[in-house]
């Protein structure tokens, strides 16, 4: 009798013992869930948190690019809203509303500096002012801009600055695409400028490449020959000199041909610059574990 109840101690111990493990069991794999969300719903958090960040950083730097150029008017905040982006009409915006941006540095200050206004040029029919029968002053351009209503207006007199002001001369000095039609037709007005001399030679040398000292800055190589009188050779070579466009001579040779001919042979280098532009980029965002 005393056996039998033993055993049945025995049993009901065992009984329970597998009642604890397997209520230990159960509570183990709960709390590996839990901690398994825990530990997923972190990660979410924290890449949540890195895309906004990373989103606010876009923001800022789309507002810093628009605010330096001078696209829109500035913000009332540190950004642009969507309303404020939605309003702006950058036809519309005046340069006295956008200070210290590049739309204003090159409609106040480049477009009225005297010295590259007092570059000789061509007359242009819509540059002559009818009641002067002169070139528009840049005081007169700038009453165009600034007396304007509408955008139509206020665009018509933009173009009529960068025509007849002083930013004329900036395409004249540094083009903005390699034409090597046009530099040689500029190489040969300066000839004729010359006693009307005529080139022995004046073509590219196939060298053409990018300028080292700047990012947008290409060279285009010419070479050039001439065979002329001592006059007019210096004649040429100082209206080479005074050129709006910059011709850097890299090689030439000079030699007597005669009493009083001289006979030139050299090669030259001559600038143009690309249009600048903002590049967007792009940066992937990863979960933690993926970033490792």
């Amino acid at each position: 009798m005393a056996k039998e109840i033993a055993i049945s101690k025995y049993a009901k111990i065992s009984q329970a013992q597998q009642y604890v493990l397997l209520a230990v069991l159960g509570a183990a794999i709960v709390l590996g869930v839990a901690i398994s969300l825990v530990m997923h719903f972190v990660r979410q958090i924290s890449f949540n948190a890195n895309v906004i960040v990373e989103e606010e950083k876009a923001i800022v730097s789309y507002s810093d690019a628009i605010k330096g150029i001078g696209i829109c008017k500035k913000p009332s905040g540190e950004v642009y809203s969507d309303e404020e982006l939605k309003k702006c009409t950058p036809d519309s915006v005046e340069a006295s509303s956008v200070p210290n941006t590049l739309r204003s540095d090159i409609l106040e200050k480049i477009a009225a500096n005297a010295a590259l206004n007092s570059v000789p040029k061509d007359s242009i029919a819509a540059c002559i002012n009818p009641e002067t029968n002169k070139n528009y002053t840049y005081a007169e351009l700038n009453d165009f801009y600034n007396n304007a209503t509408t955008s139509e207006q206020l665009v018509e007199a933009s173009d009529r600055i960068q025509v007849c002001s002083a930013l004329r001369v900036i395409p004249d000095s540094l083009p903005a695409s390699k034409n090597e039609e046009a530099l040689l037709s500029s190489l040969n007005k300066i000839f004729i400028l010359s006693n009307d001399s005529r080139p022995e030679q004046l073509s590219p040398s196939g060298s053409s490449g990018t300028a080292s000292f700047g990012k947008n800055l290409g060279t285009i190589a010419v070479r050039l020959a001439m065979n002329s009188d001592v006059a007019t050779t210096i004649k040429f070579l100082d209206n080479v000199e005074r050129s709006i466009r910059e011709f850097n001579i890299s090689s030439a040779t000079i030699k007597w041909e005669g009493a009083n001919t001289l006979n030139i042979q050299g090669q030259a280098t001559a600038y143009y610059m690309t249009p600048s532009t903002i590049v967007e980029s792009s940066k992937v965002i990863k979960s933690g574990d993926e970033q490792k």
